[in-house]
């Protein structure tokens, strides 16, 4: 894999990632890195799916798209969900 292709995956991954943070109700407490590579793994597993189901995935493909935002909403409902949340208050409790 070349440069401009891991910079690309790292584009793609995070417009996937935040597609599936809008997707998912209510406030999630995942950094930016987190919804990056929550959105590159999405990507790959969408690609995957859309192999198995052989479907074209060069170019632009509706379908891939779809399972790759569908990966991203199930991905970010999971980290949300186990992802320790971070302490809410003003201080150190002092």
């Amino acid at each position: 894999m070349t440069i401009g292709g891991i910079l690309t995956a790292i584009i793609f991954g995070a417009i996937i990632g935040a597609l599936g943070r809008l997707i998912v109700p209510g406030k999630q407490s995942m950094s930016i890195w987190l919804t990056v590579l929550v959105g590159i793994v999405a990507a790959f597993a969408g690609t995957g799916l859309a192999h198995l189901f052989n479907l074209k995935t060069s170019g632009w493909n509706f379908w891939e798209t779809l399972f790759q935002i569908a990966f991203a909403v199930i991905g970010v409902y999971l980290v949300s969900a186990f992802w320790p949340k971070k302490p809410s208050g003003s201080g150190s409790g002092v």
